[in-house]
Order: C-alpha cells, then sequence, then structure tokens
C-alpha cells in the first residue's frame, strides 16, 4: 500500500531530484549567495539609514528589483522550481522588517494594533536578521512572520508552559496529518487533471459542457498542493512554538502561523471566502504593509488595484498573473454587488432563507469553482499564448459571464430592490 502511495505522489510531484537540487544548492551550493546578499544588504540599510522612508523605499527597491531580475533571467515556459521560488518568500520578510523597523520609531499611539505588535524598539543584530530570514519553518514556501515573533520564539516567549518548550506536538501532528491527506488527494486526483492537457487536441476536441467541467475539477486539485505545502509548514512553525497564539476562552491557540482555513476552503460558496482562506499570511502581510500603507491616495479601489498588481508582478513577469489578479478584482467586484442586492431585496433575502437554499448552494457552488478555476488557468499556465488558447476553447465564458454580471446589476438592483431602501443606501 505504502510503495505505490509513493510512487503516486513522486509521479504526481514530479521527480524530487530538482526539488532536492534546489534545497541544497540554496543551503550550500552556489545559489546560496543570493539570498545572503539581499540579507546582508537590507542589514545594512536598517544600520547605515535608520528608521527613514528612505530606508523603507531603498528596502522596497532593492529587494523587488534583485526578485525581479532573478524572474527575468531564469524564468522559462515551464513552472520553474529554482532559487526565486524560495526568495519571493525571503523578499517580503525583509521589506516587512524595514517596515517594522520603521514602525519602532513612532509614538505607539500613532501605531495601530499590528503595527504595535511587529514594531522593532531596537535595531536587530546580524544574528538575528539571519535567523529569522532562514528559520526552517518558513524559508522555502512561508509563512510570513515578523521578526518581533521570531525574537519571542527565541526568548521561549511563544510557549503554554512559560520559559519551557511548548506542549506543541499534539496540535502540530493534527496539522501534518491534515496537510499529508491534502496532498494524498493532490497525488491520487491531479494526474487526471494535467494542465499540459488544456493544450491538447484532445480537449479542444470535447463538448463545451466537458471543457467547463475540467476547469471547475482541474482548479479544485490544483490548490490542494499549496494546500498541502502551507498546512504541512505551519505543523513545522507549531512545533516550534512560533504558531502559539495566547488563550481564547481558556484555550491555548497554535493558529498564529495559519496560512490556510481548511474548513472555509472546502465549504464557501463564495469568491471572497475562499480567497480569505487561502494563503492568510501573504494576503495579510499585503494588506498591512501595501493596501494600508497606501491610505494617503484616499482611495480604497486604487489602493486595492495596486496591492494585486504587487501581488501579480511578486508572484512572477508573466502576463498570466497579471490576468489572474485582474480576474480576481473584478470577480470579487461583482460579488460583492451581488450579495448587496440579496441584503437590500426582500424577494432575495427570502429566497435565499428558504427550503430551496440547499439547491441554490450546489448551483453557486458550482458557479464558485468553475469561475474559481478560470483565472487560475492563466496563473498557472501563464504564458500569452497558452491561456489565449484555452480561453478561446471556451468562448471566454468567465469574461462574458462577469461582464455580464455587473452591466445587469443597476438594473436588477432598480427591479429588485424598493425605492426607498434604494434611496436610503444611496444615502449611506
Amino acid at each position: 500500500m505504502a510503495a505505490p502511495l509513493l510512487e503516486q505522489l513522486s509521479e504526481s510531484l514530479g521527480s524530487p531530484e530538482p526539488a532536492i537540487r534546489l534545497i541544497l544548492s540554496i543551503l550550500i551550493g552556489s545559489q546560496l549567495y543570493h539570498s545572503v546578499v539581499c540579507v546582508l544588504i537590507q542589514f545594512l540599510m536598517l544600520r547605515l539609514m535608520g528608521r527613514t522612508v528612505t530606508a523603507i523605499l531603498s528596502s522596497f527597491t532593492f529587494q523587488m528589483l534583485y526578485l525581479l531580475a532573478g524572474y527575468y533571467y531564469t524564468a522559462t515556459e515551464e513552472y520553474d522550481i529554482k532559487w526565486t521560488m524560495p526568495h519571493c518568500v525571503l523578499t517580503l520578510k525583509l521589506i516587512g522588517l524595514a517596515f517594522d523597523y520603521y514602525d519602532g520609531g513612532k509614538e505607539p499611539s500613532k501605531l495601530s494594533a499590528e503595527q504595535k505588535a511587529s514594531a522593532l524598539r531596537s535595531v536587530p543584530s546580524l544574528l538575528e536578521v539571519c535567523g529569522f530570514s532562514y528559520f526552517y519553518g518558513g524559508f522555502l514556501v512561508g509563512p510570513q512572520f515578523t521578526l518581533r515573533s521570531y525574537q519571542r520564539l527565541v526568548a521561549r516567549e511563544l510557549t503554554d508552559c512559560p520559559g519551557k518548550v511548548p506542549n506543541s506536538v499534539v496540535p502540530a501532528m493534527k496539522r501534518f496529518a491534515l496537510g499529508f491527506l491534502c496532498l494524498v488527494i493532490y497525488a491520487i486526483f491531479s494526474p487526471h487533471y494535467p494542465d499540459s492537457y488544456y493544450l491538447t487536441d484532445e480537449y479542444e476536441a470535447q463538448p463545451f459542457w466537458y471543457r467547463c467541467v475540467f476547469i471547475l475539477l482541474w482548479g479544485k486539485i490544483i490548490l490542494y498542493k499549496y494546500v498541502s505545502c502551507w498546512v504541512i509548514a505551519e505543523g513545522v512553525c507549531i512545533l516550534t512554538g512560533l504558531g502559539y497564539n495566547g488563550v481564547v476562552d481558556g484555550k491555548h491557540q497554535w493558529n498564529a502561523c495559519a496560512n490556510m482555513k481548511v474548513w472555509l476552503f472546502e465549504t464557501t460558496p463564495l469568491f471572497g471566502g475562499t480567497i480569505a482562506s487561502f494563503n492568510i499570511n501573504t494576503n495579510a502581510w499585503a494588506a498591512r504593509h501595501v493596501f494600508k500603507r497606501l491610505k494617503f491616495l484616499g482611495n480604497k479601489t486604487l489602493s486595492h488595484v495596486a496591492t494585486l498588481f504587487f501581488l501579480s508582478i511578486w508572484h512572477g513577469l508573466h502576463s498570466g498573473y497579471i490576468l489572474c489578479f485582474s480576474m480576481e478584482f473584478f470577480i470579487i467586484t461583482v460579488e460583492r454587488q451581488a450579495q448587496a442586492l440579496v441584503k437590500d431585496s426582500p424577494v432575495l433575502t427570502k429566497l435565499a432563507n428558504s427550503a430551496l437554499y440547499p439547491l441554490i448552494y450546489v448551483v453557486q457552488q458550482f458557479i464558485h469553482w468553475l469561475f474559481m478555476g478560470y483565472p487560475l488557468v492563466a496563473f498557472c499556465i501563464f504564458s500569452y499564448d497558452k491561456w489565449l488558447k484555452v480561453y478561446s476553447s471556451v468562448y471566454f465564458c468567465g469574461h462574458l459571464f462577469f461582464l455580464a454580471a455587473y452591466l445587469i446589476m443597476p438594473y436588477l438592483r432598480k427591479a429588485l430592490v424598493p425605492k426607498k431602501e434604494g434611496r436610503e443606501k444611496k444615502q449611506e
């Protein structure tokens, strides 16, 4: 039983040799210098530039340009397992470090609760910066955490037994087991839903409904690759104590490094719910250091667009990343309008709370996962000629569906929302 399963894992994930070579080259090989250079320069920036806006801008510019240069010189038409994969995680850590050091020089009353928790009151040592950067629980795939959390871990403050090793084996093994289960699901089903199938004549010859259902199932399965990595990495962080998050209702919490809300991921019928359950720490990092820092723009939509653009180029330079995050913004916009319509319309509210809700839930889940997989096509095969071919084969149904929904929403609101409530809503 075990041997066939391991064979399936090897086949679905590819040969383990590239991953092994990656880890060895990063840790002891020639590619180590990329991270070493960025860590040392970031440390020097903290020391020499101090708590200044110049240090923030310099850190952001240098770290992002180094990463983008790495993408430019190493990228191919396939998914690349190179030094840039863990380096993108490191890039966010080092940029966040500059922000946290800058916040440490402000008056506490001017900081948010998040900023107070992560602010650095003194310049960290080189050993602390290196330990934070190369911490094995988050170096390859995340999660993101602050240097202040790492300092508390080293000081043994992150434990359910003050001054002692945390009793974290059981919660850590629970996350490992869940992550391993997700990995098994991916290993079993992913060979039946390969990315390469999109570009075959066989896929184009299938009926339209089959092509759409394939996108739906493929989108669901492909995400288990990321879910399994993040949940297992979370288990590592819990085991060390980094995942400790205090006491709530008399129970010790171990979710400080949670990168996935697996139950929400599996059950939510909303696009916003899936995004809220997925890659949580990276999204929180972007919200804290990009979206909220752009408050001076005075426009949430503009800040949101800028944040998604940052995330798209942080993933890579391929056009598919920009298209994916653009679709995400548009889908979320339409979904929020639809939720507001249901809330404001007595007819739709009554229908949503009726005995027909289970049927509505099934239909909603179908639409949810069909159009969740749709932008992921561009994200995973990312090359312009490839994703254009796939979208052409399904007649750009996702683009047309949400464009039509966006255009028709004002008319639905006019027809289904009472005028009085509509005026009140407008005034608000």
